[in-house]
């Protein structure tokens, strides 16, 4: 490693990792939560520390330089091996107290954590959640959150994952569409209705083709891949979509169809950084997680 680096400031170093990554000061600074004029500052601080220039800027913003670019490998070096050591560290807390940070989908975040975590709340009152409801992808061992649900098996090196059972899905609408268009009794009289659909995500064609129904993209009347407004889509009458089992039953306005046909089931998996799984107030958490979790499967 650069010794040059090695004696750097590590909040300057963080400065340089993230406008490498994001390419601007001012996203660099709202990922550090820090102002733009102090990130500006630091990366100054940083080459004139080193003595070199490790950015060109231009108009769209700031591009490494020859310099920064061999460097930056070794800076990401470093911050992996800060990142295991706060994680190691953070590993030998032995209280029953503090921050828990959860990462999940929108979708679960909004219809199926609310009432688990408020039991957690009510069980552990000295332990706060925090609760990351995002579709994108939170690194566990960046620290991003300590506890992930996912919809997926985790394949991540360094982290331990349970499989806790699978969310059963179900076709449904609107009880104000159906009234209006009629109910389907077989599974083939699905399209002669509106359905809803997603857009770039094929998983539902995939699913539907596997059962020899002839579905294709344009098969969907409406469209849309984030799945809380999808689910909105459904519920204001555009057609016939799916969801999750008990959310259909949970909504008055929505109506599930053909209830004998095993249309998709999702699995549901806990995973949490190695390093982090024995710390007790996440190793409770992740036991309170999963309880809940099963109990709604």
């Amino acid at each position: 490693m650069d010794k040059s680096l090695t004696h750097a400031d590590w909040s300057l170093i963080q400065s340089f990792l993230a406008v490498a990554q994001t390419g601007s000061l001012s996203a660099a600074a709202r990922q550090l939560d820090r102002s733009q004029p102090t990130l500006g500052r630091q990366i100054h601080a940083l080459e004139d520390e080193l003595g070199v220039s490790l950015f060109d800027r231009h108009a769209r913003g700031l591009k490494l330089s020859d310099v920064g670019a061999q460097l930056l490998p070794m800076a990401q070096q470093m911050h992996s091996a800060m990142t295991s050591f706060s994680l190691a560290a953070a590993g030998q807390a032995q209280q029953l107290e503090g921050t828990v940070r959860i990462t999940a989908s929108v979708f679960a975040s909004h219809h199926l954590l609310p009432p688990i975590l408020a039991q957690i709340r009510a069980q552990e009152p000295a332990i706060q959640l925090e609760l990351v409801a995002t579709d994108t992808i939170e690194n566990l061992l960046y620290r991003e959150a300590d506890i992930a649900v996912r919809a997926y098996r985790p394949e991540q090196l360094d982290l331990i994952s349970r499989h806790l059972g699978d969310l059963q899905l179900c076709f449904c609408a609107a009880r104000s569409y159906l009234d209006r268009a009629g109910r389907p009794q077989q599974p083939e009289e699905l399209f002669n209705y509106d359905l809803v659909g997603f857009d770039a995500n094929e998983l539902m064609i995939t699913k539907m083709r596997e059962r020899g129904w002839p579905a294709s993209r344009d098969s969907f009347a409406t469209r849309c891949d984030l799945q809380s407004a999808y689910w909105q889509l459904v519920r204001a009458g555009c057609g016939i979509g799916f969801t999750q089992v008990q959310v259909a039953k949970a909504d008055p306005d929505v109506e599930i169809l053909l209830p004998d046909l095993d249309v998709l089931s999702l699995p549901i998996w806990l995973a949490a950084p190695q390093a982090m799984r024995q710390t007790p107030r996440i190793r409770r958490v992740w036991d309170l997680l999963a309880e809940g979790l099963k109990a709604s499967l």
